[in-house]
């Protein structure tokens, strides 16, 4: 998967304990190799997390690489972002956006 810089990858195996079980709110891209929306989306992913992370986990899920995780929560496209707060889904959005934007987004659930 088209890895963003300073963001973790998550996997079908440690899904549960990076994110279930974190101890702050965290974003999770649904994306894979072959999607051209999750390249351009990377860069935002990365300054987020860089300028986020104090209060916000950013992750990645590589959906070819953890089917599960991705079915387990329906995402049907690429890239999807999850937003999941105290281990529950609380906002999902697909494709791509703007920093400015999805900082709103997020703000906007907290």
């Amino acid at each position: 998967m088209f890895k963003a810089a300073g963001v973790d990858e998550v996997t079908d195996a440690n899904f549960a304990d990076e994110v279930l079980g974190a101890d702050r709110t965290v974003l999770v891209e649904f994306g894979a190799d072959w999607c051209g929306p999750c390249r351009q989306l990377a860069p935002v992913l990365s300054a987020v997390a860089e300028e986020e992370g104090h209060r916000l986990k950013v992750v990645q899920v590589d959906v070819d690489a953890s089917p599960g995780t991705a079915a387990a929560y329906g995402v049907l496209a690429a890239p999807t972002l999850i937003l999941f707060r105290d281990g529950e889904p609380v906002k999902s959005m697909v494709g791509t956006r703007p920093k400015r934007r999805l900082l709103q987004e997020i703000d906007d659930i907290r």
